[in-house]
């Protein structure tokens, strides 16, 4: 029996811009991230996108990303922005930063 290899950790930043600031993003955010098991945060940045921050296996970064392009229903999506980085580990839950 082949056992499965798990994927290392990595770190994604993204910035969603639109609509997305007043319609529960950061909550949509933090509900899905905590579903798929991340590490990070979600919080609202003065030029009226949201910043996120995530850190777990690749795959369900890939997962969350896909999220983040739709967004909650009250919400219009128009670009997500996104980086690569390398994990730090600091991060124990995925929670809303104000």
């Amino acid at each position: 029996m082949r056992k499965l290899q798990r994927a290392a950790p990595v770190r994604l930043r993204a910035v969603v811009r639109g609509r997305v600031q007043g319609v529960g993003f950061r909550y949509f955010t933090q509900r899905e991230a905590a579903a798929l098991g991340l590490c990070g945060y979600v919080r609202n940045d003065r030029d009226g996108s949201v910043e996120i921050v995530a850190e777990g296996d690749p795959r369900r970064l890939e997962a969350l990303l896909a999220l983040l392009h739709q967004g909650p229903r009250s919400a219009h999506v128009e670009t997500v922005l996104k980086e690569w980085l390398i994990p730090s580990g600091e991060f124990r839950a995925f929670n809303v930063r104000f």
